[in-house]
């Protein structure tokens, strides 16, 4: 293959010379690009949305924090019946034929929603001899007795939810007044109504955050906690949708608010709104097993039998350098 240089452009320059000043151009430029670089920040970045918190959880939505405060409590939240890496529930383990990675890799931050989230903050609260009463009560009782106290608290919030959810009337069992909530019980509860009205008071104050965010570590930026805890209420729910965030567009990825977010992730948001994934209760470990095919597929491409001939056998690259091709008379 031989190669033309129709002109040679390597001769040493005869023309005249100009006095040129690069640091000034260096500020020029490293000036332009900071001005470019903080007016497209103010007009094209993300909105700095402030952090939920349980407090703010419980001063807006006090009924929704009670109810999933006492799920917690009996053990019937998605945090309780999730399984691996928080506990040994078996509902909610995901799997796929022979493939059980969730329970390999087993418990590696053990979560007691009843002892954490409910128990612990509450045994905070100092100089409170009802609340005290009402705690040595309940961890006295036998496992089946708190349930059965937990679920006559919860049942009228619960169908409370549900009619609210289903746009019907809700029965006149669960009142918010001044931030408190009043539930009409038409079974015993024992010291559960206690327990769950010094809790939301303790969660209203912040407490219930600092509980939570308690460590042995000198840095406190474990946030599992809170964000189960809060992701078994309404609030982040609620928050996700205002901002488009629960992923039910197709191949579209939002950040916080109507920003376009990481264009790269619309692949993996796609297979879940596609069956069986779409309904599937293990639909992230069957959509992370397409994503391992499709990229290994990817990375064997120069492999493949068939497929590594396609750039021969269709030769775009020759289209794109056909300058250069013409020029070189390369065939």
């Amino acid at each position: 293959m031989s190669f033309l240089r129709p002109e040679d452009h390597t001769k040493p320059w005869t023309g005249r010379y100009y006095p040129y000043d690069l640091v000034k151009e260096l500020f020029i430029a490293v000036g332009v690009i900071a001005l470019l670089a903080v007016l497209l920040t103010v007009l094209l970045s993300s909105p700095d949305e402030k952090p939920s918190t349980i407090a703010q959880w419980s001063q807006q939505k006090p009924a929704d924090f009670v109810t999933a405060a006492v799920k917690e409590l009996d053990g019937a939240s998605g945090t309780a019946e999730y399984g691996p890496p928080y506990n040994h529930s078996s509902k909610s383990v995901q799997h796929f034929l022979l493939l059980h990675p969730q329970r390999w890799l087993g418990v590696s931050h053990p979560i007691d929603t009843e002892r954490d989230f409910v128990v612990g903050p509450l045994e905070t609260i100092p100089n409170d001899a009802a609340l005290t009463a009402a705690l040595t009560q309940y961890k006295a009782a036998p496992e089946k007795q708190k349930k059965e106290w937990a679920e006559a608290y919860a049942k009228p919030l619960e169908e409370t939810a549900t009619a609210e959810e289903e746009k019907k009337t809700p029965p006149a069992t669960v009142s918010e007044s001044n931030g408190a909530v009043t539930v009409k019980l038409s079974g015993d509860a024992g010291p559960v109504p206690v327990m769950m009205s010094s809790l939301l008071a303790l969660a209203k104050s912040g407490g219930v955050d600092g509980s939570l965010l308690t460590s042995r570590q000198f840095f406190q930026t474990d946030y599992t906690k809170p964000l189960l805890f809060m992701a078994d209420g309404g609030l982040l729910g609620e928050r996700a949708e205002e901002q488009h965030l629960l992923g039910k567009q197709w191949g579209l990825m939002n950040e916080t608010g109507s920003y376009p977010g990481q264009p790269w992730l619309w692949l993996y948001a796609l297979w879940y709104q596609v069956e069986p994934m779409k309904s599937s209760p293990n639909a992230d470990i069957q959509v992370l097993l397409i994503m391992s095919v499709l990229s290994l597929a990817f990375i064997c491409i120069p492999f493949i039998p068939g497929v590594n001939m396609l750039p021969r056998k269709i030769p775009i690259y020759k289209l794109i350098w056909k300058e250069h091709y013409r020029e070189s008379g390369g065939a």
